[in-house]
């Protein structure tokens, strides 16, 4: 078997058909930016697309892959990789390639000993992880030293000076609350002692208007340099996004992006305007959660977000103008993470649990709620009062013109973004993973939203859950996991030789296996229970056996390693840090010799064999060059 796989006309012909035959429209694969790999003697301790092995990614993807699916790109603090926490307009400058700017394409505005140094010096430069806290700092002082040099070029004058102009509503916001970071030697501006400079954007009445102005107007003066520093960084980050983006369009990828739930500090900051004071976003207590989850992250004030005409407010406004620069940067979609969170989110007072009895409760569904039943638009005749207000059946009805309302955000702001940049509803991939409730369930109905089915997370005792895959509907986006579990090689191995393992082992075999008699049902059932590495291929056959027409595949399952890109609810350098191995090509060829990852010909030829004899044979010339390719 050829290692370079990507490069071979008949594979990628051969694989295309056969993803064609099961009905897959979109097949992407799932790559965070930080996760990419680097090339050799080039591993600044950081993964980006916009670098040279970010490209040879894209590569490799081609007439495979027709999308890869990014995490978000906002830009994260020092002390928390995450990218759910990181800004929602300025890019992370992380994943701006600094090897180019040491070319002529930039000026050599970055020198190359300033670029190897860093690679030099980089502790986890012989590993697939990230050194975080070490590139945090490293990166920004070579920025540092391009920006200096940058301000000689002519070059780049009236491009930059265009891109500050058209990106002003956010990037000025944004370069400011830099300049009071400095200002207060503090990022987290609740700490800061001025509360003019804490609520900079947020003035009262007249008088302070004009007072916030002329304090504006003094930052921009006193820090015009550390103002100027973040404009630059975030020019040089969206003309390389620019780039990678047309790259990937020639060849046939498009980029997905992600929209996390959260918004930063510098959001929380520059658009306190538009939150809900004293109110937080979370999730209720629930089986994983005595006292539920108190993210911390602001919550949009619906009272901003339409005019009493049904227009958009100045709330919504902003959130329209954020999912255009989305569309507009990623043809190929967004994912909205947490889409309950839009639809129909949990809120809790800031400072206590996100518990009812601590005045919890949903922001447009609690009718009964001393603060909150301004924004409701469930009625209490639409409440099954037996049911606690934190679960999902407390809504037992809705009319149709209430789920328009539950559903105003999506339509108004998502979907109309996605149009004004010419695209449709399926650029929409929402992730509606885990309970959702009765409103988000209408809501995705009623718009015809696509979901998405994670078989990982099967019940198995339940026939009819909607992660099996042979209830697994057409349009929906379907996976065997996602950067927030455990690749399905670990979770294959943690499962067989338990009796968790065996209803897993019973459904698969009545939806793939059904044309086996029934003592070689029985022995299928006893090898899936006993063998993870045939357990791992049958769950992977089971994603793209099911009527989905979009699949998704984290880079982890593709390539078959044993480890975790994210623990939910931990942190520190060692958490979001896994990358694709920087020689990810040779790795791949090499596990698929070990009956390990993605062997895609194989997975797709039994994934055609597992719809029967009938379909199988209807499609045998596909079936013969799968086989030829393995």
């Amino acid at each position: 078997m050829d290692c370079v796989l990507a490069d071979k006309k008949q594979y990628k012909k051969t694989v295309h058909k056969a993803l064609e035959t099961l009905g897959k429209k979109n097949f992407a694969l799932i790559a965070h930016g930080s996760s990419f790999p680097s090339n050799e003697g080039k591993n600044v301790g950081f993964g980006s697309p916009n670098s040279a092995a970010g490209k040879r990614v894209i590569d490799f993807a081609e007439g495979i892959f027709n999308a890869i699916q990014l995490g978000p790109q906002g830009k994260t603090k020092g002390i928390d990789s995450s990218p759910y926490t990181g800004t929602i307009f300025s890019t992370n400058p992380l994943f701006i390639d600094l090897e180019a700017l040491t070319t002529k394409e930039w000026e050599c505005i970055l020198s190359e000993n300033t670029f190897e140094t860093i690679c030099a010096n980089n502790p986890n430069k012989d590993t697939n992880k990230t050194a975080y806290s070490y590139i945090f700092t490293e990166h920004e002082k070579a920025l540092k030293e391009a920006f200096e040099n940058f301000k000689t070029c002519k070059k780049f004058e009236k491009d930059y000076t265009k891109f500050k102009k058209e990106n002003s509503f956010w990037l000025e916001k944004d370069s400011l609350y830099e300049a009071l970071i400095v200002e207060h030697q503090n990022d987290y501006y609740p700490m800061w002692k001025s509360d003019m400079d804490k609520r900079l954007f947020n003035p009262q009445n007249e008088e302070e208007k004009a007072q916030f102005a002329q304090r504006i107007n003094e930052l921009k003066s006193k820090y015009q340099d550390v103002i100027e520093f973040y404009c630059f960084c975030q020019y040089v980050a969206a003309v390389q996004n620019d780039q990678t983006r047309e790259y990937a369009k020639k060849h046939d990828i498009k980029m997905i992006a992600d929209r996390q739930v959260a918004f930063s500090d510098r959001d929380a900051w520059a658009y306190q305007a538009y939150f809900l004071d004293g109110w937080c976003l979370g999730c209720p207590p629930d089986y994983f959660s005595e006292d539920g989850q108190a993210w911390g992250f602001p919550v949009m004030n619906p009272e901003t977000m339409f005019n009493e005409d049904g227009s958009l407010g100045e709330g919504g406004e902003l959130m329209k103008k954020l999912y255009k620069k989305m569309f507009t940067e990623n043809p190929g979609g967004v994912r909205i993470d947490h889409i309950v969170g839009l639809i129909d989110p949990w809120v809790y007072v800031k400072g206590h649990k996100p518990k009812i009895e601590e005045g919890a409760g949903r922001l447009y569904s609690s009718p009964e709620h001393p603060f909150l039943s301004r924004f409701a638009i469930a009625t209490m005749e639409d409440l099954n009062t037996e049911v606690e207000a934190d679960k999902e059946k407390r809504i037992k009805s809705l009319t149709k013109d209430q789920i328009k309302k539950y559903g105003a955000l999506v339509e108004k702001i998502v979907i109309a973004a996605a149009k004004d940049c010419g695209l449709d509803k399926d650029a929409i991939v929402c992730e509606d993973l885990g309970t959702l409730t009765y409103p988000v369930e209408n809501v995705m109905k009623e718009y015809q939203l696509q979901g998405m089915r994670l078989t990982q997370f099967v019940v198995a005792e339940e026939p009819d859950h909607p992660y099996r895959g042979s209830n697994i509907e057409e349009k929906v986006w379907t996976m065997v996991g996602t950067h927030d579990n455990e690749p399905i090689a670990m979770w294959a191995k943690n499962i067989v030789n338990t009796p968790e393992s065996y209803p897993h082992a019973k459904n698969l075999v009545e939806d793939l296996f059904f044309e086996l008699d029934e003592k070689a049902q029985n022995d299928t059932i006893v090898r899936l229970t006993t063998d993870a590495a045939f357990l791992t291929q049958t769950k992977l056959v089971e994603m793209f056996a099911s009527k989905a027409e979009n699949v998704q595949v984290f880079f982890t399952d593709l390539l078959g390693l044993m480890d975790v890109y994210n623990r939910p609810g931990t942190s520190g350098d060692k958490n979001w840090s896994l990358r694709m191995p920087n020689n990810f090509e040779e790795y791949y060829c090499e596990q698929l010799k070990k009956g390990k990852g993605l062997n895609l010909p194989l997975i797709l030829k039994l994934a055609i064999e597992a719809r029967g004899s009938e379909f199988a044979n209807k499609h045998k010339k596909v079936v013969e060059e799968l086989q030829e390719l393995l």
